[in-house]
């Protein structure tokens, strides 16, 4: 959301001891914020993939929940906290495993994977997201490959696809 306030970072991660009000003009050339999401993976294999809002940049496209760390949060309490706010989904830090972080522009985009019980109840935010779904993850990967999925997903799934899906896997059925 604009006015969100985010820690920046040089590219190794490390706090520059400055920050960042979203929406702002002139992002500091070689500085860096935390952008991170979760793949949630059910017992039957399936993982969630949620659609963005109309209102939003990529409109309509399919991703995993993600969004910007704020100021003073780590890159793992985002990533829970991002997955609570847009689909109602409630994983702790520890629950988490990092698949991979990779340099975007001006963003670290940490990849997180979670398992979860069962079908939990899906709550989403209309502002963020407009519909969900449980799907294969090859159905995941077809969806960036058929460039349904926004932009930024293509690279990422590029370099993170095969070891999510060994993930994945690990905590299907």
């Amino acid at each position: 959301m604009d006015g969100e306030l985010w820690d920046l970072t040089d590219a190794d991660g490390i706090p520059a001891g400055r920050t960042h009000r979203r929406g702002d003009p002139d992002f500091p050339e070689g500085m860096f914020h935390v952008v991170a999401s979760v793949c949630v993976a059910r017992g039957d294999g399936l993982v969630l993939m949620t659609r963005r809002a109309a209102t939003k940049d990529f409109p309509l496209d399919w991703e995993f929940p993600a969004g910007s760390a704020l100021s003073g949060e780590t890159s793992a309490q985002a990533a829970v906290r991002e997955l609570a706010e847009e689909a109602g989904v409630r994983v702790g830090a520890d629950d988490i495993v990092l698949v991979g972080r990779l340099a975007e522009r001006t963003a670290l985009f940490d990849l997180y994977v979670a398992a979860v019980s069962g079908d939990p109840a899906l709550t989403l935010d209309p502002e963020e997201v407009c519909e969900s779904a449980w799907v294969t993850f090859p159905e995941a990967l077809r969806r960036a490959a058929a460039g349904e999925m926004a932009a930024p997903w293509v690279p990422r799934l590029e370099r993170f696809g095969p070891r999510l899906g060994e993930l994945v896997a690990s905590r299907g059925a």
